[in-house]
């Protein structure tokens, strides 16, 4: 027999959904078996699969330990000898915000295994001694929002659970204001305004289509901007998302016959040729915990703005502007 205590960061799941996490050897239907037949209890008392876990709560595990698997420590080994390099704009007991570089990914992908922001934020948790897998049931610091690989800014990592259950809703609730800078080939006209339609990806491609009417598998984007400054047929042009669609700005932008600076997909060749840029130049410099709503453990947090410390391109095509 084996014996789990549910901590913080594993209240709140049902118990199926736990036992799915913790133990994948463990078929789901043996695993409802068990529960029907009092070989899997929870407080030493008979439990429903859909019972949900609370901090404190002692599951009694009366299975075949093959079903536990090796029990090695590899992921300890790992983050004891990675290590990690973060550029953190904020952080408190609850959550950091990374400010990523351009070029790195926030997970691992078909292009990068090991150097990924995630890898780095757990690394350096770990290392802190905030964060030890082994002590988790199923809790891993997670990253809240993502960005693409080539686009530099700031990403939000939960610390724990609630912090990662809160911080999405939000998110999906839009309550978090992310606003980007970024460079444009041309002069956006009006100055200011908002582009709103439809965003289809490909998926083979790899790539996002605009449309001005709905289109089956399209999805509604809006996106406001404002130019901040034009030069030598650039433009230095603000964005906030509305919604948050993949390449939402990189693609809006270019609808409107602005593409950024650099962007080899949507982007204008000859302008990037000519600045020898080949990475767009985008930039999640700022995030505004709005919460109008409640936040649980974050409404310490209620209208706070964070902005970068710098944004290289910026500085290098604006860099008398002070946005």
């Amino acid at each position: 027999m084996k014996e789990i205590t549910i901590g913080k960061n594993d209240a709140g799941q049902r118990l199926d959904r736990f036992l799915s996490k913790n133990l994948p050897l463990l078929p789901s239907p043996l695993a409802q078996k068990y529960i029907r037949l009092k070989r899997i209890k929870l407080n030493g008392q008979r439990a429903r699969r859909d019972t949900r876990l609370s901090p404190g709560d002692t599951l009694q595990l009366y299975i075949n330990d093959t079903f536990f698997g090796k029990g090695d420590n590899a992921e300890n080994l790992f983050l004891e000898r990675f290590e990690p390099r973060l550029h953190i704009v904020y952080e408190d007991g609850n959550l950091l915000l990374a400010d990523k570089r351009p070029g790195q990914s926030v997970h691992a992908d078909e292009t990068e295994k090991v150097n990924t922001l995630i890898n780095h934020v757990q690394a350096y948790l770990y290392r802190k001694g905030e964060w030890n897998p082994a002590a988790e049931q199923s809790f891993a610091p997670a990253l809240c929002n993502r960005i693409d690989r080539n686009t530099g800014g700031l990403v939000i990592a939960a610390k724990n659970a609630e912090t990662l259950r809160i911080i999405n809703e939000k998110i999906r609730a839009h309550e978090i204001e992310k606003s980007y800078l970024c460079i444009t080939a041309g002069r956006p006209n009006p100055p200011e305004g908002k582009i709103e339609g439809f965003l289809r990806k490909d998926e083979q491609k790899k790539q996002v289509t605009f449309y001005r009417h709905p289109v089956p598998g399209g999805r509604s984007a809006a996106t406001l901007y404002k130019t901040l400054q034009t030069n030598d047929g650039l433009s230095l042009v603000e964005c906030r998302l509305l919604t948050g669609r993949t390449h939402q700005i990189r693609v809006s932008m270019a609808e409107i016959g602005c593409p950024l600076l650099g962007d080899g997909k949507y982007g204008n060749g000859a302008v990037n040729r000519k600045f020898h840029e080949t990475r767009q130049a985008l930039y999640a410099y700022k995030l505004r915990f709005a919460f109008p709503t409640d936040a649980g453990c974050l409404n310490y947090l209620r209208g706070r703005i964070f902005t970068v410390p710098r944004v290289p391109f910026r500085d290098a095509y604006f860099p008398a502007e002070n946005v």
